[in-house]
């Protein structure tokens, strides 16, 4: 295992596994990863007839993804749950049990985990996902609503910033409540809410995915590989790796990677209407005298 790197949580591991699935397999994994973590802690018959297949099925599917038997799939979804909620104080208190004499760590081993981690976030990702998150990002004449938590909402900021320089129709929606309310409340069909939510996930943004689902708003969802429970009825899911150098806290450039990567598709795409956004938002700022 290379440093930093975390055992694949279950949710990653049914994802990435669905290709090598047999048709019924992947009942069943849909059926996982549309109730998670909950549907796997049921028993093989009652998950074997919600997926509508047999006992043996459950069993061969957890096999496949490389657990002993039901119970160490099991297993390992209490340890995801486990992980899901960690603290940064769980996470340096683990961190200080697990590292024994190890030498302080340094830029080498900061620059060694970092890379590891991107790489595997990037490894990771699902070619027609992000494609999907791209198409719904250049659609014209769609309102694109972005929304992050304590942390990453900076991110979030980040990516609608940018979208508001390629394109119309960008809102970042405010932190508190009350602006909150005031920029959704007109929500409907056909608009995009883009959230950001990671361990330990956030319940404004999960009521905030919620109603975009309650007004048939598409939704993209940046995660952890563990997988926010906004996850089981996003339209997109672009999840990322959490090793990181620090002791207490997740890695948020592998976000910073993929909303970057966003970004430079969406420019791409949108061609000569980016450019022309971008000029006029250029023009309007000089005459405003900000640049």
């Amino acid at each position: 295992m290379a440093a930093g790197e975390a055992p694949v949580p279950v949710a990653e591991a049914i994802r990435r596994g669905m290709a090598e699935c047999s048709p019924a397999e992947r009942k069943v994994a849909r059926v996982l990863l549309s109730s998670y973590p909950s549907a796997g802690f049921e028993t093989v018959a009652k998950l074997a007839a919600r997926a509508g297949v047999s006992g043996p099925t459950v069993l061969r599917f957890a096999n496949r993804l490389g657990y002993r038997g039901f119970p160490d799939f099991q297993q390992a979804l209490r340890d995801d749950l486990d992980e899901r909620s960690a603290s940064p104080i769980d996470l340096y208190d683990r961190h200080r049990a697990d590292s024994g004499t190890e030498p302080v760590s340094g830029l080498g081993r900061a620059a060694a985990i970092t890379g590891d981690t991107l790489e595997r976030t990037f490894d990771a990702l699902v070619p027609g996902e992000f494609d999907r998150a791209v198409d719904l990002l250049c659609t014209r004449r769609t309102r694109i609503f972005v929304a992050g938590g304590r942390f990453s909402g900076l991110l979030a900021r980040l990516l609608a910033q940018h979208l508001q320089l390629i394109r119309p129709g960008v809102t970042a929606l405010p932190e508190h409540d009350a602006g909150r309310i005031e920029a959704v409340s007109g929500l409907r069909r056909g608009d995009v809410v883009v959230l950001f939510d990671y361990r330990r996930y956030e319940e404004p943004t999960q009521r905030l995915a919620a109603l975009a689902r309650e007004r048939r708003a598409s939704v993209i969802l940046f995660t952890d590989a563990w997988l926010s429970p906004i996850a089981s009825e996003a339209d997109v899911v672009l999840p990322s790796e959490t090793g990181s150098p620090s002791a207490a806290f997740d890695a948020m450039t592998p976000v910073l990677a993929i909303v970057e990567a966003v970004i430079a598709e969406c420019a791409e795409r949108l061609g000569t209407e980016a450019s022309a956004r971008m000029r006029e938002v250029e023009q309007t700022g000089r005459e405003l005298g900000l640049y």
